[in-house]
């Protein structure tokens, strides 16, 4: 019998473990936006140098809420306080699982008076949906799905457009583009702008390390605001960013963007396991990685692991509080970059030449290749943790990864990543036949930029709450 929702996918499968280590969902997709625009190379340079111009139009979920139970929705899912959560302001969003273990997280924003906009990957927007439907919420939802993924040459229609203009000359090319300097936005916080005569919201942010502006408007508009920024960037040194390198900018500012979400177990999660289709995110994606467990709750990470502790705040009664309560925080993993030894990088590589079994392929300048990434991280001999998000920096000349490891391990620690899946490799599409390699990796700051961790606001990125 088809399965019908992701509680039967679990049990056709054998398991959670089972399902998500063999998917054949392929290889991720940042839909629609160009893979390269210049290079990959020049185009993470020019966050770090001139300015850059991210499109992030199409590969989130805009989840629209409204209603007079919005904000306790929201505050009743989320770690986050919403003590102070007033009109044109932005959080970041993280919700949990009864179990105390992260489901996702994503940008709120607060639009109007009970009006907000949800901005994020799919877990944390079903989370979102599932209580609004059953949990008698006075709200109404719409729901703009990120686009897919292979278009095939069908239109693409979206609500919004969503740009980021980013890098030490971000300011110069906004006030250019305003017609003048614009009202001073703190960090997170939004106001709006004029753009080629029309009026855009904007949203001071970050993500390239030096702050910029997130803007946003209606989609038909988008080509127009893009080719004004465009032209208006040039004696800036603007650069559009491509789907190669976007998601490389992370390794640089430090955050995590895609743990596994902790829905596969417990009997109060069962209710949304029946509700989640069997086509959803969670029954499709894919894991992947050197860690190998046959107990799916063995990838579940704590907020604490991802840096989020300084969110959790007891003000409120909300899904989880429990159960964090009752953790040691001494005893949770803390998020640290890796810097991953050159010449191990190159021996992997080089097997590319060998006619013996190859090592994994790491591909440039992103090597993630599941949609949630766990390998094991070795100190000593000894599994300390996860390394979870991989790929070059050419900023930094260096392979970065982003991992969650035991305290005791150091910033300056040398450390090792099992890089490959044992056995030869899973059944995804995106595993070759191959062997696994010991990769020795300096254990350092995150974010690792030194211009992100000397400039960028305290928050979800350099641990500090906001």
């Amino acid at each position: 019998m088809t399965a019908r929702n992701l509680e039967e996918a679990i049990a056709a499968a054998g398991g959670a473990a089972q399902m998500l280590r063999h998917s054949q969902i392929g290889a991720y997709v940042y839909p629609v936006v160009a893979p390269e625009f210049a290079n990959w190379r020049e185009e993470q340079r020019a966050w770090r140098e001139s300015c850059v111009l991210f499109d992030q139009s199409h590969h989130m979920v805009d989840l629209f809420i409204e209603g007079r139970d919005g904000l306790k929705l929201l505050s009743d899912l989320a770690i986050n306080t919403f003590a102070n959560f007033p009109v044109n302001r932005a959080k970041q969003f993280v919700p949990c699982s009864y179990s105390g273990h992260v489901i996702g997280d994503g940008i709120l924003f607060h639009l109007e008076e009970q009006k907000y906009v949800f901005v994020g990957r799919a877990p944390s927007a079903n989370w979102l949906m599932y209580h609004a439907e059953t949990g008698g919420y006075d709200v109404s939802i719409v729901k703009d799905d990120r686009s897919p993924s292979r278009p095939m040459g069908k239109p693409v229609v979206r609500k919004n457009y969503r740009y980021q203009i980013q890098g030490p000359n971000a300011e110069k090319l906004i006030h250019k583009l305003n017609g003048g300097p614009f009202a001073d936005i703190k960090f997170f916080h939004m106001d709006a702008i004029t753009i080629a005569g029309r009026r855009v919201r904007a949203l001071r942010h970050g993500m390239a390390g030096a702050p910029g502006l997130e803007i946003w408007g209606p989609y038909e508009q988008g080509d127009e605001i893009k080719a004004a920024i465009v032209e208006a960037g040039q004696e800036f040194g603007i650069v559009q960013v491509g789907a190669r390198a976007y998601a490389t900018n992370t390794l640089e500012s430090g955050w995590i963007p895609s743990p596994l979400p902790a829905v596969y177990t417990g009997e109060k999660m069962k209710p949304y396991r029946q509700w989640l289709p069997a086509n959803s995110y969670e029954a499709s994606g894919s894991l992947g990685g050197s860690f190998a467990s046959d107990d799916i709750e063995d990838y579940y990470v704590t907020p604490y692991d991802l840096g989020y502790g300084p969110f959790v705040k007891f003000d409120h009664d909300f899904i989880g509080r429990e159960a964090i309560e009752k953790m040691d925080k001494r005893a949770q993993r803390h998020k640290v970059t890796l810097a991953w030894n050159k010449e191990d990088v190159v021996k992997v590589l080089a097997s590319m030449f060998d006619d013996e079994p190859i090592y994994k392929y790491i591909d440039f300048p992103l090597a993630n290749y599941a949609s949630s990434n766990y390998d094991r991280v070795l100190l000593n001999g000894k599994h300390v943790g996860f390394s979870m998000f991989t790929g070059y920096s050419y900023n930094e000349r260096s392979m970065l990864s982003l991992a969650t490891l035991d305290q005791r391990v150091q910033i300056g620690d040398e450390v090792v990543v099992v890089w490959g899946e044992e056995n030869g490799g899973t059944r995804k599409t995106t595993v070759e036949r191959h062997r696994q390699a010991e990769i020795r990796a300096i254990v350092s700051p995150a974010p690792y930029s030194k211009v992100a961790r000397e400039s960028y606001h305290k928050g979800w990125r350099t641990g500090g709450a906001h």
